[in-house]
Parts: structure tokens; C-alpha cells; sequence
């Protein structure tokens, strides 16, 4: 019976995770017009400006440069696995049936999940803050 409850749960939580991960990491392709403001590439500093008209970060430090857009992807993808951890304790801890060893182990899932997303929630904090700091 645990066996069929755990498969069904770890069946319920892949689906959304696959999902995800799929729109997640979809390449986007953006296609610019000949007749558009890019029609004439010639240098690769054509190409970098045509490039941040487009959204694309230009800078390396800043308020929208590329690594704080990969440290803020990172550390909301730590929140959400902690958030799915601390969700995955509480249903080990439901259908624990009162083992105190599964009791146990299901406390220790719900503080390490709370542990990491309190460690996510600082590391965005503190990222953010030395960022602004170099980039003012």
C-alpha cells in the first residue's frame, strides 16, 4: 500500500516537473526583419546593439545584466525545490501512520526544506545588494 502511494505521489509531482522544465528550457527565437532597425550588421557592435534592443542583456553587472539574471534564475529555482521539498515532508509526515522513525524523517525533510528556502531568500537578498553596491 506505501508503495502505491509513494509511486502515485512521485508520478503526481513529475508531471509538473516535466511540464516545467520543458517551458522552462524551450529556446525562444527571435527573428529581426530585413527592413528592421538590425538590417545593417555589418560590425559585431551592430549586432550588440541590436541585440539589447531586443531584451537581451548588454551588461555583465547591473540591475538587468546577464548575471543577475542567471543568479535570480538560479536561486527561484532553489526556492521552488525547497517549496517541493517542504511539500513532499508534509505528505511523508500525513501517511507516516505514527512511525517514529518515518515521524522522524519527515521533521528533518520540513526543516531542511524550510532551512534551503530561508538560504534562497537570503541569497537573493544578498546577491542583489553586492550587485547594487558594484554597479552604482
Amino acid at each position: 500500500m506505501k508503495k502505491t502511494i509513494t509511486t502515485a505521489i512521485a508520478g503526481l509531482l513529475a508531471v509538473p516537473a516535466l511540464a516545467l522544465g520543458l517551458t522552462l528550457f524551450t529556446p525562444t527565437v527571435s527573428t529581426v526583419s530585413a527592413a528592421g532597425s538590425c538590417a545593417n550588421g555589418a560590425t559585431i557592435a551592430d549586432g550588440v546593439d541590436c541585440a539589447s534592443t531586443s531584451g537581451t542583456p548588454k551588461t555583465l553587472f547591473g540591475a538587468n545584466s546577464i548575471f543577475t539574471t542567471v543568479i535570480n534564475t538560479l536561486l527561484f529555482v532553489i526556492g521552488a525545490l525547497s517549496v517541493v521539498m517542504l511539500i513532499i515532508g508534509g505528505i511523508r509526515y500525513t501517511v507516516s501512520g505514527g512511525t517514529a522513525a518515518q515521524v522522524t524523517a519527515a521533521k528533518n525533510t520540513i526543516m531542511y526544506a524550510l532551512i534551503g528556502l530561508v538560504v534562497a531568500f537570503l541569497a537573493y537578498a544578498i546577491v542583489n545588494w553586492v550587485l547594487g553596491s558594484i554597479s552604482a
